[in-house]
């Protein structure tokens, strides 16, 4: 099958599709919120899995994206993109369904639970490289930042508002309903999704080789001379932030010895200041260009984590971890959507599923690897100097962004 058509940003989708595309983002990131509660629970407490197991759970849906990345990204650019959504969707759906299935039947086990977990992550990956390659069809051009806002605003929203719902329907029903609750929420992403209104034309002239379009794909995300210095930067960026989520859980609740509560509350902060970033992302973008929103916001995390790192042991350190925790939540959302704009604007349309898949498959493993270095290292020479380490990678993040064509770029 060939490539898609360019979409002509003067001929947009009608006004309706994008809040329908809006809404299932929205709906599959509140049950995604509520399953970050309910899992743990369910590995921890009613399936009593060990350490190994949990580390196990924990990377499975995150393993497809290494293995799969590049060729979802090809058949992204191959495929009409909506009915890739939809049934991804379905599949996410069906694959978390069978956990409180096989809990109701009472022969869940963690080896089970990986698999279908794995299943979830094969399913995401399409589905993200698919959302992400479909809004510049739905949006004109320079309506990207906005659309990209919005999108961050309900996931923040969802990262805010998702635990504590999460927590009061693991406490009500249990955690395998909670998370029967999220596969739900997919299957009505997919019945919005279903009901997109977007031109897909395909030209289905000419042979395709799937060696050849991923070896484009790779070509145009780290060889474009503005693409290709942000793809490396957010891959330092996502090692860093692997490493500092796992370094932040140990050094709070260890270290410092504060309540499950307050870390709970300091992850909410995080939400609701990336809430707020998210509404003046577009503001930002029109006022200094994307580029430099992208170079500022990255200046801002070895910073915010400095101040993590230096957090005393006493009352005054929760005041601090969370003033530093709200920065963090503001340059993620004030960043997020103007660099998807960067990406989907200096993109062709026929590349987008390709360059969307490269980039987010090397994100994805360059996390894991953060955060199992992190775990090694804070066992090693402790969690401060750990946090440390983490700085130092932001910053040579940030310098890469610097010394880019972005601190010109006003896209």
């Amino acid at each position: 099958m060939g490539d898609r058509r360019h979409h002509d940003p003067a001929t947009p989708t009608p006004r309706s599709s994008f809040p329908r595309f809006w809404a299932a983002a929205a709906i599959s990131s509140i049950g995604s919120a509520v399953t970050a509660v309910a899992m743990p629970v369910l590995v921890v407490h009613q399936l009593d899995a060990s350490p190994f197991e949990v580390g196990v759970v924990n990377a499975a849906q995150f393993v497809p994206y290494a293995l799969l990345g590049l060729i979802a990204g090809a058949y992204v650019d191959r495929w009409r993109r909506k009915p890739i959504l939809v049934w991804a969707s379905v599949g996410r759906a069906l694959s978390l369904g069978a956990v409180p299935a096989l809990w109701l039947a009472g022969s869940l086990q963690i080896w089970m639970l990986v698999i279908a977990l794995v299943l979830f992550g094969a399913f995401s990956v399409f589905g993200f490289a698919a959302t992400q390659s479909l809004l510049p069809a739905l949006v004109p051009r320079t309506g990207l930042i906005a659309a990209n806002a919005r999108l961050d605003q309900a996931d923040a929203a969802a990262t805010t508002l998702g635990p504590a719902l999460g927590g009061g329907l693991v406490g009500l029903l249990g955690a395998p309903v909670a998370i029967a609750v999220d596969a739900i929420s997919y299957l009505v992403d997919a019945a919005l999704s279903a009901g997109i209104r977007v031109d897909e034309s395909r030209d289905r002239s000419g042979p395709r080789r799937l060696r050849a379009e991923i070896r484009d794909g790779v070509r145009w995300t780290y060889h474009h001379p503005t693409l290709g210095p942000l793809a490396v930067s957010t891959h330092i960026w996502f090692l860093a932030n692997g490493a500092a989520m796992t370094t932040l859980s140990i050094f709070v609740l260890r270290s410092l010895d504060f309540t499950a509560l307050a870390f709970g509350l300091l992850l909410a902060v995080v939400g609701f200041a990336g809430l707020v970033g998210a509404s003046i992302a577009p503001r930002c973008g029109e006022r200094i260009g994307s580029g430099p929103v992208i170079i500022l916001a990255r200046a801002i995390y070895p910073i915010a984590w400095l101040l993590v790192a230096i957090t005393p042991a006493t009352g005054g350190g929760l005041t601090l971890l969370f003033g530093a925790l709200g920065l963090l939540g503001i340059a993620a959302g004030i960043e997020n959507s103007n660099e998807m704009n960067v990406w989907q604007t200096l993109t062709p349309d026929e590349l987008l599923g390709r360059v969307n898949g490269t980039r987010r498959s090397i994100n994805r493993t360059s996390a894991a690897v953060g955060a199992i270095g992190a775990g090694f290292l804070v066992g090693v020479i402790g969690d401060r100097l750990t946090l440390l380490g983490v700085i130092a990678a932001f910053a040579a993040a940030a310098l890469v962004c610097a010394r880019s064509p972005l601190r010109v770029d006003r896209a």
